[in-house]
């Protein structure tokens, strides 16, 4: 008898705490972020315009930007923010296209603007290094050439920094464009585009802003930036030797230097929505091997005795160390049913763990909604996708996955900026795997003829 009820416990035990993990780690503590959002936001902060407004550098890294500089510029040229008090520097780093005509074209389409064009080295860092040199504005500002400005962004952002002087650099909110979505896709893009859309959405309105309630940003974005000219001096600029370096000019600022980093949360770009599964898989490589080559520069307190003292500490555990624990209970679950563990159970908890998910993506819709209220056609698409809180826990399922190979494709391939594609890494699986098999058929064979 004592020993079926210790078994039973066990059993339990185990089960338990397998599904506790993503409870604990990520739903929790989502959830209760997301109720202080809510308070905290629920009244607009007052914003003073001062009577004299500074000039600024608006940097714009082209390479190969032919398609979508112009459409940037544009964007600029509708910008709010007095026309006279933009320089803007494209900073061309070997473009081996027609951008340059795009910049010519654009001299001409708007001559209200100061626009002026220098070549650099090879590579974003290098673009953006040598345009804070040339740059002569109280505030430089960062933006990819691939996206466009929302009509108020460059305003709001310079207000936020005139409003609160412990600011060093601010994070703009980076949304996929609204209208390329709602352009007829086949429904799997469909699907994928609109859970971006949510994901970026949540992400930079309802996370970043909780991050940077205690200067806890992890990473500014590199799509849209900004700092004061001063502190940015005070750097060692953007670090050339990882594909990360605006992850490394968070750390740079926030922990180095011990100043402020946060979100602008009424300062949007728009960026073109993921084209494929393909993108998504390069892309969240990327940021993942960006995010391990940055850390590991910084790593002198990463222990876990500084849990509690150290946000990356807990960062890395959730983005990292838990990935690898959650991918083998996915995998022994099924296991567990050989175990003896009941299968109603297994499937009964699984469907817990999305519904709680789905809490946490619906209350994030809240948050969201509630941080667009100054942008009404923004706010109007994301009220038209509020199912999509039902499809993201399998989006991020699918991230997570990616992010895992991720970390194993860092600790065996160079860092590179394009990382393998999805069809790509399955090709080359399928090689292994019928090497493998042929290797066993020889051996086989051979063990045969003894």
């Amino acid at each position: 008898m004592n020993y079926w009820l210790d078994l039973t416990f066990l059993k339990m035990g185990f089960w338990i705490t397998w599904a506790l993990i993503p409870v604990i780690v990520e739903i929790f503590p989502t959830f209760f972020s997301g109720i202080w959002l809510l308070i905290h936001n629920w009244q607009p902060a007052k914003v003073i315009t001062p009577d004299k407004l500074p000039l600024i550098s608006l940097i714009v890294p082209i390479y190969n930007s032919e398609t979508t500089l112009f459409k940037c510029i544009r964007s600029i040229a509708n910008s709010s923010y007095p026309k006279e008090l933009i320089q803007i520097i494209l900073a061309d780093n070997q473009s081996t296209d027609n951008s340059f005509a795009v910049y010519d074209q654009a001299q001409t389409e708007f001559p209200e603007l100061n626009i002026q064009l220098i070549h650099t080295e090879k590579g974003k860092a290098k673009a953006l290094n040598a345009a804070v040199y040339s740059s002569i504005g109280t505030y430089v500002i960062n933006i990819d050439s691939d996206g466009t400005l929302e009509k108020k962004a460059l305003m709001n952002m310079v207000l936020q920094f005139e409003n609160n002087p412990q600011i060093a650099a601010l994070t703009g909110v980076i949304l996929p464009e609204p209208r390329m979505i709602k352009a007829k896709h086949s429904w799997g893009l469909s699907l994928l585009q609109r859970n971006e859309f949510f994901e970026y959405a949540q992400a930079f309105l309802a996370g970043r802003s909780i991050e940077s309630r205690h200067n806890q940003l992890f990473t500014m974005s590199g799509a849209f930036s900004a700092f004061r000219r001063s502190y940015l001096l005070d750097t060692f600029l953007y670090n050339t030797e990882t594909i990360g370096e605006d992850t490394d000019m968070t750390f740079q600022i926030r922990d180095r230097l011990k100043d402020q980093v946060v979100i602008c949360t009424k300062a949007i770009f728009f960026i073109e929505p993921i084209e494929n599964l393909n993108n998504l898989y390069r892309q969240r490589q990327r940021w993942q091997r960006g995010e391990i080559e940055v850390v590991q520069q910084y790593n002198q307190k990463l222990k876990i005795n500084h849990f509690f003292s150290n946000f990356l500490v807990r960062r890395m555990l959730i983005d990292h160390t838990f990935l690898f624990p959650k991918m083998i209970w996915l995998f022994a679950s099924f296991i567990l049913v050989f175990l003896g563990y009941s299968w109603r159970l297994l499937l009964l908890s699984y469907l817990l763990i999305y519904f709680l998910y789905v809490l946490v993506s619906f209350l994030n819709f809240v948050c969201v909604h509630l941080l667009l209220r100054d942008f009404p056609a923004e706010r109007k698409f994301f009220s038209s996708i509020w199912w999509v809180g039902l499809s993201l826990p399998f989006y991020n399922f699918i991230c997570s996955w990616i992010r895992f190979i991720g970390i194993l494709n860092s600790m065996t391939q160079k860092s590179s900026w394009n990382a393998p594609s999805f069809n790509k890494e399955v090709k080359s699986v399928k090689q292994v795997f019928k090497q493998d098999r042929q290797l066993f058929k020889r051996k086989l064979r051979k063990k045969g003829k003894k």
